[in-house]
């Protein structure tokens, strides 16, 4: 598992990192981990890349190798700039992030509710490695919670 830190994605990158099977690699951009996965998948192993929104920006363009080769490429996504957004810097890429994705390729799956996030997960790992193509599930913030990083703390 590659990722950018991220607040939304805490708690499964914790649990990642507990469990002796998996290695959780950080990176220091998104992009980075566009090349890990796909050295890995060249290595026999199966990968998948966990950030934030804001992230999909700076992996368009590496989008390009997975495509070109063949490599499955296997995203999680936790997404900002919905409704309850608070950080107007968050909304356009928000808005842009499938949009983008499918321009380049890339099978979007995105879940409505919180229990169909596993299902939506599995299929999207089982036609990016079966197709050899990527596949991004995107998890709104209806389904993570809206951040406020303490905006409110002290209001009356």
């Amino acid at each position: 598992m590659a990722t950018v830190p991220d607040g939304g994605l805490k708690a499964l990158i914790e649990l990642c990192d507990e469990d002796p099977d998996l290695r959780v690699v950080t990176l220091t951009t998104e992009e980075e981990g566009i090349g890990l996965l796909a050295g890995m998948w060249l290595g026999g192993v199966k990968g998948v890349l966990l950030m934030q929104s804001s992230g999909v920006g700076n992996c368009i363009n590496m989008l390009s190798l997975p495509h070109v080769c063949r490599i499955p490429c296997l995203v999680l996504v936790t997404m900002r700039g919905g409704p309850a957004e608070f950080n107007p810097w968050q909304v356009p890429m928000g808005q842009a992030v499938r949009p983008t994705l499918e321009a380049v390729g890339v099978s979007v799956h995105e879940p409505r509710r919180a229990e169909e996030v596993g299902a939506s997960f599995q299929r999207a790992a089982c036609a990016a490695f079966a197709t050899g193509t990527t596949a991004a599930v995107l998890v709104s913030q209806a389904i993570l919670g809206a951040k406020d990083f303490g905006r409110d703390r002290g209001a009356s």
